[in-house]
């Protein structure tokens, strides 16, 4: 028999029918759960919820996809728009290899490179987009933005911001001279 991956075969299911596992380690941090509603209002379902089909009762167990599944649980503008079903993928395996599957899952999902996460940050601003928009459509905070401008050490892309003065440099051939470390006391003293 030929085998097809599940993603071919997405089918639409209540949500009521569809309920978590009880050994999923994922847990996503409250920014980042926002992000994945923002992105679920902004895009869609994207990606389906992975399954395990108990035709004893007729529901679906998540394998992967728990919190995609939580967005609609918990934001009713989703529930509404999606007409109350969720995308789904079935796999059909054995609990031990469902709870394997699982973490597959999980674990296969990677970190964003900081380097590349700088790039993005770069092309956005030479795009003109704002810090703000920036901050907003990636899920980020401004320090965030500002530490991924600093990464790609472009000065183009700080040319909007208003630096302060830390200090003045003295010069180093007249540090003994009095009147000129008056002069650096007085310029000291109008920051």
């Amino acid at each position: 028999m030929k085998f097809t991956s599940p993603v071919y075969n997405v089918i639409a299911v209540p949500f009521e029918k569809v309920i978590p596992n009880t050994y999923n380690p994922n847990k996503v941090a409250p920014p980042e759960f926002k992000l994945l509603y923002k992105s679920i209002k902004e895009d869609g379902y994207t990606m389906p919820i992975v399954c395990y089909h108990s035709e004893k009762d007729d529901t679906y167990i998540i394998v992967d996809g728990f919190h995609r599944y939580r967005v609609m649980k918990e934001y009713h503008d989703i529930y509404e728009r999606e007409n109350g079903m969720l995308p789904v993928t079935v796999i059909n395996k054995p609990i031990e290899n469902r709870m394997a599957s699982t973490v597959r899952h999980n674990r296969a999902r990677g970190n964003h490179d900081v380097d590349l996460m700088g790039n993005i940050v770069k092309e956005l601003h030479e795009l003109g987009r704002s810090d703000i928009w920036i901050s907003k459509h990636l899920g980020m905070d401004k320090d965030e933005v500002l530490r991924l401008k600093q990464i790609t050490g472009l000065a183009a892309l700080f040319k909007d911001i208003d630096f302060g003065k830390a200090w003045v440099p003295e010069d180093s051939k007249n540090t003994n001279n009095a009147d000129e470390n008056t002069e650096h006391e007085k310029e000291l003293s109008k920051l």
